[in-house]
C-alpha cells in the first residue's frame, strides 16, 4: 500500500527522473571505462548500448580498410563487447601467425559467440571451433585427407575427367545452333568455376560426384544428361552455400537484439537461418546414407577412402587406425553433428574459394593481353597445343608463371578478407600490450597492398611473383614472408591449399590451353562483392577452339 501510495503520488517528470538516472549511470560507466582503458590505440568512438556497429554496412573489406587508412597500420574499435584490434602491417602478425602447438595465445579464431552458437557451428568443425582439444581432433582428418601421398595424383587425375567432362559440355552447347565444326560459347565462367570445384571436393570429401557440372549443363541443354548423385539438387547446394557465407557476419558482429529486432538485419538472419536448415538436411542426408552402407558391409572389410567415412568410423571397431588418430583423450566416435561440421567445413571452404579465385584470373589474363601471352607460351611450352595431353602432377609444378599469376589476383582480390584470432591470454603485439579476450583482425587486403612491401601496390602485375622478376620488382628489399597471406598463416592455414593450387592449374591450362578466350564486354567492369569473404559475380566471357 506505501508502495502504491508513493507511485501515485510522482509525477510524470519524476518517472523520466527514475528512467534517465540508470541510463546516465550506464553512459557514465560505459565512457569512463573507455576512456581509462590500457594500451589505446587510434579508433572510431563507440556508442553506449551498440558500440560501433554504426559502422557496418555488411562489407568488412571496406569496414578495415576505411579503418586502416582513418587510424593507420595498428587501430582499434569496439564491438560485441570486444575490443577488437585491426592489422594491417605483416611486421605486426609474425607472432601470431607463427605455428605452435604448445602456445595458445593466438590459436582461437573466435571465442565462444552466441551467435554462432544459434548458427550451429560454435565448437564444432574447425572453422568456427573455440574448443582447442575439439578443433585439434578434427583438424587432425583434414590434414590425414589431403596430406597423404597418394592424395597430389588422386586429385590431379581427377583434375583430367572434371575437365575432359567440362569440355564436352562446352562443345555440345557451343555446336546447338551451328552445322560446322567451327563453334563458339559465350557462358557466365563464374558459374562453371562453382560447379567444377564443387564436383571436386564432392570426391575429395564423400568418395562420390555431386554432378554439379552436369546439373548445370541440363539447365542450358536441350538433351539432358542422366546421373545418380549424393545431392539431388546440386543448383542450391551450392547457392546455399554462397547464402551462408555471405549471411555468417550477421552472426559474428551483431547482438542478439540487433539481429532480432532491426528490420533489415533480422530479415537477412531468417534468411540465414532458413538457408542453415536446408544444408544441414543435406549433409545429414549424406552421413546416413553412409552410415547405412558400413553397417552392411561385413566387418574386416576394406571401406571406402574418403573422409566422410573416416569421420563416421573413427574410434569405432571398424577405425583400423583407432590408437593413432585418437588425440587429446579424445577416445570416442564422433556424433552426426560432429560429423555435419566438419562436412560443412569442407564444401565451405572448397567451392567459393577455389571458383572466385579461378573467376578473377580470367578476368585479370583477358584485361591484360601480354600477361594472357606470356601465360599461353608457358602452358604451350609444357603441355603442347592440338594434343590430347594428359595432366600431370610434376608438369604442373613447373607453371612457374601461372602459379605468380595465381600469387597476384590473390594479392589484389584475397577470397577470405580478414584472418580473426581471439587473444587466450596477455600478449604483447608492436609493442602494446593487450588482455586475454582481446579479437585481432588482420586486415588481408591492407596487409596485400601496404605500400612499404608492394611497389606500385594497386597494379597488376604478376612479374613481381615470377622468379625471373622477382629481384627486380623488389628493388634489394627482403619481402616479408606474411606480406601474401593466400591461404592464411599458423595452425589454421588453409587444409585444402594443395587442392586448391592443382585445381586453378588444372582448370588453367584447360582453359588456355584448348580454347581463345575473351569477355564479352572488355570494358564491362569487374562485379566484385566483399561480405564475409569475396566473391566475384557474373563473368560473361567467349571461348572458341584454339587452331
Amino acid at each position: 500500500m506505501e508502495i502504491y501510495n508513493i507511485l501515485s503520488a510522482l509525477k510524470f517528470a519524476d518517472f523520466l527522473i527514475l528512467i534517465a538516472f540508470p541510463f546516465i549511470a550506464y553512459v557514465c560507466q560505459f565512457y569512463f571505462k573507455y576512456f581509462m582503458r590500457p594500451n589505446k590505440l587510434p579508433g572510431p568512438l563507440p556508442l553506449p548500448f551498440i558500440e560501433c556497429s554504426y559502422l557496418l554496412t555488411g562489407n568488412s573489406k571496406q569496414l578495415l580498410m576505411s579503418l586502416q587508412k582513418k587510424y593507420g597500420d595498428i587501430c582499434e574499435f569496439y564491438l560485441t563487447g570486444s575490443r577488437r584490434i585491426v592489422i594491417s602491417r605483416p611486421e605486426y602478425i609474425e607472432k601470431i601467425l607463427t605455428p605452435s602447438n604448445k602456445d595458445t595465445t593466438f590459436m582461437l579464431r573466435f571465442p565462444y559467440f552466441e551467435g554462432l552458437e544459434e548458427l550451429g557451428v560454435s565448437g564444432k568443425g574447425i572453422i568456427s571451433n573455440h574448443d582447442i582439444k575439439s578443433w585439434k581432433f578434427n583438424r587432425q582428418f583434414f590434414d590425414n585427407a589431403v596430406l597423404k601421398p597418394s592424395f597430389n595424383s588422386e586429385a590431379v587425375e581427377w583434375s583430367n575427367k572434371l575437365t575432359q567432362e567440362l569440355e564436352n559440355y562446352w562443345e555440345y552447347l557451343g555446336k546447338l545452333n551451328l552445322s560446322s565444326n567451327e563453334w563458339s560459347l559465350e557462358t557466365d565462367i563464374t558459374n562453371w568455376a562453382h560447379r567444377f570445384a564443387c564436383d571436386m571436393i564432392s570426391i575429395v570429401i564423400t568418395g562420390e560426384r555431386s554432378y554439379s557440372m552436369a546439373s548445370y549443363y541440363n539447365v542450358h541443354s536441350p538433351v539432358k544428361v542422366t546421373f545418380e548423385t549424393i545431392i539431388e539438387d546440386s543448383e542450391r547446394f551450392i547457392q546455399g552455400f554462397k547464402n551462408h557465407l555471405s549471411g555468417f557476419i550477421y552472426f559474428l558482429y551483431f547482438s542478439p537484439f540487433l539481429r532480432h529486432h532491426i528490420p533489415f538485419i533480422k530479415d537477412q538472419v531468417k534468411a540465414t537461418l532458413k538457408n542453415q536448415d536446408y544444408l544441414f538436411e543435406i549433409l545429414d542426408s549424406m552421413i546416413k546414407k553412409r552410415r547405412k552402407e558400413i553397417k552392411e558391409i561385413p566387418v574386416g572389410t576394406e571401406l571406402r577412402n574418403d573422409m566422410l567415412t573416416s569421420l563416421i568410423i573413427t574410434n569405432t571397431e571398424r577405425d583400423i587406425n583407432r590408437v593413432n588418430i585418437a588425440r587429446d583423450n579424445i577416445f570416442r566416435p564422433m556424433t552426426d553433428v560432429e560429423i555435419r561440421a566438419n562436412l560443412l567445413d569442407s564444401f565451405q571452404g572448397g567451392i567459393d574459394t577455389t571458383a572466385n579465385t579461378f573467376s578473377f584470373i580470367v578476368y585479370y589474363t583477358c584485361q591484360y593481353p601480354q600477361v594472357k601471352q606470356k601465360m599461353i607460351d608457358e602452358i604451350d611450352s609444357i603441355f603442347p597445343p592440338n594434343t590430347s595431353f594428359h595432366l600431370k602432377y610434376d608438369e604442373l609444378l613447373k607453371l612457374e608463371y601461372c602459379n605468380a599469376i595465381i600469387n597476384e589476383v590473390s594479392r589484389l582480390h584475397p577470397i577470405v578478407i580478414e584472418l580473426q584470432r581471439f587473444v587466450k591470454n596477455p600478449c604483447e603485439i608492436a609493442g602494446h600490450r593487450f588482455e586475454a579476450g582481446t579479437v585481432i583482425h588482420i586486415n588481408t587486403n591492407g596487409i596485400h597492398t601496404h605500400k612499404d612491401h608492394w611497389p606500385n601496390p594497386e597494379i597488376f602485375d604478376p612479374n613481381r611473383f615470377y622468379k625471373k622478376n622477382e629481384s627486380k620488382y623488389m628493388k634489394n628489399k627482403v619481402r616479408n614472408k606474411f606480406s601474401l597471406l593466400i591461404f592464411g598463416g599458423g595452425l589454421h592455414i588453409c587444409p585444402g591449399r594443395k587442392l586448391a593450387m592443382i585445381e586453378l592449374l588444372s582448370l588453367m591450362v584447360m582453359l588456355f590451353g584448348k580454347y581463345d578466350v575473351e569477355l564479352v564486354d572488355i570494358n564491362a567492369p569487374l562485379k566484385v562483392k566483399s561480405t564475409a569473404t569475396t566473391t566475384c559475380g557474373e563473368l560473361p566471357i567467349k571461348i572458341k577452339p584454339r587452331k
